[in-house]
């Protein structure tokens, strides 16, 4: 059930956004950079809602705040099928963002991570590798749709999609989900039984802002290719049909991905798992100059895919592996709405680079700067340990 909740976040997920980014530039009359600036200010915006729902999570349980966010997300997938100006757009971007993206994804892995104790790993890994296969599946279905429907009837197909099949887990799929208790002990065996982690004993840790700016990186380099990516592909000679295919290799490369880091948690430390994603991402954004229609196309959606579905597929593990799961909410709130966050800015970042470069290679290769540094810093962040009182 949590598999399928994510997957049904794709509408509000960049890949689900990224289909219909022209169409609503030529429906709107607007410039390319004035949807970029929408999505920016949506995406912030949606990211301050994260941090409530995820504590939220901890104080009333999964199926309650499952259904209010399902709810709303279908209402501004609504709102965003039959928006006419800038301001609805970057209203209704608000709340797909931060009910899709965001809320969605955030109440379907922390119930994973609540209710399963034992190879929580493994159990994570198939929860985001199933739903990871249903996101994939939005860019391809929302693109035939589109040609025949249109994109404003395929948005609204999207949204009562939502209610039809989300409503019925959270109200009656999820009834015996339990609530996070204080008795929780993380995977390291630091925290006393007995004892939960504080948000604020967790933010100074050392590994919290490790596994906190892999994902924020992720997000941003992942949302800055993903949001421009039949224009970025375009470039380098493929087609539009081509360009939207290469989500396929991406996908398949992320379902791989997602379960082989999520089981890895069972078994290595997490950091060393950060540190693989982030020289991932750094080998697939070097791989663009050279990306041409055929295997090099191939080859540069799977490392970008894996990369990406690794560092997420290793956040949702690491936080109850290091802290425990009696505020795993709360925590994981705070670290998607920076993730969020971190997605605002990078459709806009990559446009103001390509507008000032005439290309998109150069800005590329500089955002491949950030995981090359995460990826050094990971090895050094030391394990969290809890001092007893």
């Amino acid at each position: 059930m949590s598999a399928t909740v994510l997957a049904l976040s794709g509408p509000g997920q960049t890949v689900g956004i990224s289909v219909f980014v022209d169409h609503i530039i030529a429906d709107l009359e607007i410039s390319r950079s004035a949807v970029s600036t929408a999505y920016l200010i949506g995406t912030l915006g949606g990211a301050v809602a994260l941090p409530w729902i995820g504590r939220a999570v901890d104080r009333l349980g999964a199926r309650p705040v499952l259904a209010l966010v399902a709810l709303m997300f279908g209402t501004f997938l609504t709102l965003l099928g039959v928006v006419q100006e800038l301001v609805g757009l970057t209203v209704a971007f608000v709340g797909v963002r931060a009910m899709g993206q965001g809320g969605m994804t955030l109440v379907a892995t922390t119930t994973v991570a609540i209710a399963v104790t034992r190879k929580r790993g493994t159990m994570l890994g198939i929860t985001t590798a199933v739903g990871t296969a249903g996101i994939s599946m939005f860019p391809l279905a929302a693109d035939r749709f589109v040609a025949a429907f249109g994109w404003r009837s395929t948005i609204l197909a999207e949204a009562g999609l939502i209610w039809l099949v989300v409503l019925p887990i959270a109200l009656w799929g999820m009834r015996r989900v339990r609530r996070s208790t204080d008795t929780e002990e993380s995977g390291t065996g630091e925290s006393p039984e007995g004892a939960a982690w504080p948000l604020r004993e967790v933010v100074r840790t050392s590994m919290f802002w490790v596994v906190c700016s892999a994902v924020a990186c992720s997000g941003l380099v992942g949302t800055a290719v993903f949001f421009h990516q039949i224009s970025v592909l375009g470039e380098q000679g493929l087609t539009s049909a081509q360009a939207a295919a290469n989500f396929l290799p991406q996908t398949v490369a992320g379902l791989l991905a997602s379960f082989l880091f999520s089981a890895a948690t069972d078994r290595f430390s997490p950091k060393l798992l950060i540190f693989l994603a982030m020289v991932m991402h750094v080998g697939a954004l070097a791989m663009l100059p050279f990306v041409a229609p055929g295997v090099t196309a191939v080859s540069y959606g799977v490392a970008l895919g894996a990369a990406g579905a690794g560092a997420r597929a290793v956040e949702a593990a690491a936080f109850p592996y290091y802290y425990g799961t009696a505020s795993l909410g709360a925590l994981r709130g705070v670290t998607q709405s920076v993730a969020v966050a971190s997605t605002a800015i990078a459709p806009l970042l990559l446009s103001l680079g390509y507008d000032i470069a005439g290309s998109y290679q150069q800005p590329v290769l500089a955002l491949a700067v950030l995981p090359a540094v995460i990826a050094v810093a990971a090895p050094f962040a030391a394990i969290p340990r809890r001092r007893t009182p």
